[in-house]
C-alpha cells in the first residue's frame, strides 16, 4: 500500500521569515538584496533548481546586482556556497551561536560589573525602547557591553551614539561600529568630550563652507582639500579670521591653489604667529623690509644687495594685498 501526502496548494501555504532577519539583517542590506534573499527562501523550499539569468529575470533585478546579493548574504553568513549552488543558512542559530560563544575579551567579572551597573542597565533600557521599539536583538546587548568596555563611555555617550546612527538611518552593527571608532579616536568619553567633539565639528563645517564660498567653489571640496582646512583649524587652532587673511591674498590670482594656501598658513604657524594681530604685524614687517630693500638699491645700484635672502619670502608673499 503506497501512501502519499496531500500537499498544499501554494495559496495556502507560507514562507516563513525568523524575527532576526527584521533585527539584525534588513537593516544593512538596500531593497534588491532583500528581494533576492526572499526569493531564494521561497524556492528552497521547494528544491527548485534555479538559473541567476532566470531569477534576474523573474526579480527585474540586472545579474550584476543579483551576483552582488549573493555575495553580501554570503559575508553575512545566510548563505553558504557549494559547487552547484548555495545553502540557506538558519539565521536564528546563527545569532545563538553569536550569542552564546565564549568572550574572551570580557572576563567573568567584568561582565558582573556591567550588569550590576544600574546606570548602565538603564541606558541600555532607554536604547531598547527609543530606537527598537522594545524589540532589540539579543545580540546588540553583547554588542553594547564590549563597547561599554572598549571605549569607556560613558551612559550618556553611549546613548547619544545610537540617536545619532539612528537619526541616519543607519542603525546597523556595522555603522555604530564605525562611528564608536571615530568618538573614540577623538577621546570621547564623556558626554562634556561629546559636545566639544560637536562645537569643533560646527566649527569646522562653517569654516569649510565659507572657505569655498570664498574661493568661487560650487562643487564639494576634495577629501584631500577638506584634510588641509582641518589641519588648519585643529592642529594650528586658526579661526576664520586668520584664514580670511590668507584668503584676500588669493584675489589677484587667476586659479588661487590650497597648496599655495597651505604654504602660506603653514609659514605662519611655523613662526609661531597666533592672532590676526600676530599676522597682520609680520606681513607690515615684510612689506617695510621689501620697501627699505628697494630704496637701498636705487641708492646703491646693487641689485642683488640681500636679495637672495627674501627670495622664498618674494615668491610666498608676492601679492600685496
Amino acid at each position: 500500500m503506497k501512501l502519499e501526502k496531500n500537499e498544499k496548494s501554494m495559496i495556502f501555504s507560507s514562507t516563513e521569515i525568523p524575527d532576526v532577519f527584521f533585527t539584525e539583517y534588513m537593516s544593512e542590506a538596500n531593497g534588491d538584496y532583500i528581494k533576492v534573499y526572499l526569493c531564494m527562501l521561497f524556492l528552497s523550499k521547494y528544491d527548485k533548481d534555479i538559473k541567476l539569468n532566470d531569477l534576474s529575470k523573474r526579480l527585474n533585478i540586472p545579474l550584476s546586482t543579483i551576483q552582488a546579493a549573493l555575495n553580501f548574504w554570503e559575508e553575512k553568513g545566510a548563505l553558504t556556497k557549494k559547487v552547484n549552488g548555495y545553502i540557506l543558512n538558519d539565521l536564528q542559530e546563527i545569532e545563538l551561536h553569536k550569542l552564546y560563544s565564549p568572550n574572551l575579551t570580557l572576563s567573568p567579572e567584568d561582565i558582573k560589573k556591567n550588569q550590576d551597573s544600574k546606570y548602565r542597565a538603564k541606558a541600555v533600557e532607554c536604547i531598547n525602547n527609543m530606537y527598537f521599539q522594545g524589540v532589540m536583538s539579543p545580540a546588540w546587548y553583547s554588542e553594547i557591553d564590549l563597547w561599554f568596555k572598549k571605549y569607556k563611555f560613558d551612559e550618556q555617550v553611549m546613548i547619544s551614539l545610537f540617536d545619532y546612527c539612528f537619526n541616519k538611518s543607519a542603525l546597523h552593527k556595522n555603522y555604530v561600529k564605525t562611528v564608536a571608532e571615530a568618538w573614540n579616536k577623538n577621546n570621547i568619553k564623556t558626554y562634556e568630550d561629546l559636545e566639544l567633539y560637536y562645537q569643533r565639528y560646527e566649527k569646522l563645517n562653517k569654516i569649510k563652507k565659507e572657505i569655498a564660498k570664498k574661493l568661487g567653489r560650487f562643487s564639494p571640496l576634495t577629501q584631500f582639500e577638506e584634510a588641509i582646512i582641518e589641519k588648519w583649524v585643529v592642529d594650528f587652532n586658526y579661526g576664520l579670521d586668520v584664514i580670511n587673511i590668507a584668503l584676500k591674498k588669493t584675489t589677484s590670482k587667476a586659479n588661487p591653489s590650497f597648496d599655495y594656501l597651505d604654504k602660506l598658513i603653514s609659514d605662519w604657524h611655523d613662526r609661531n604667529l597666533k592672532t590676526v594681530t600676530d599676522v597682520n604685524n609680520f606681513l607690515a614687517e615684510i612689506k617695510q623690509k621689501k620697501k627699505n630693500i628697494k630704496q637701498l638699491e636705487k641708492k646703491t645700484n646693487y641689485n642683488n644687495y640681500e636679495q637672495r635672502n627674501y627670495d622664498d619670502l618674494n615668491n610666498l608673499y608676492a601679492n600685496k594685498k
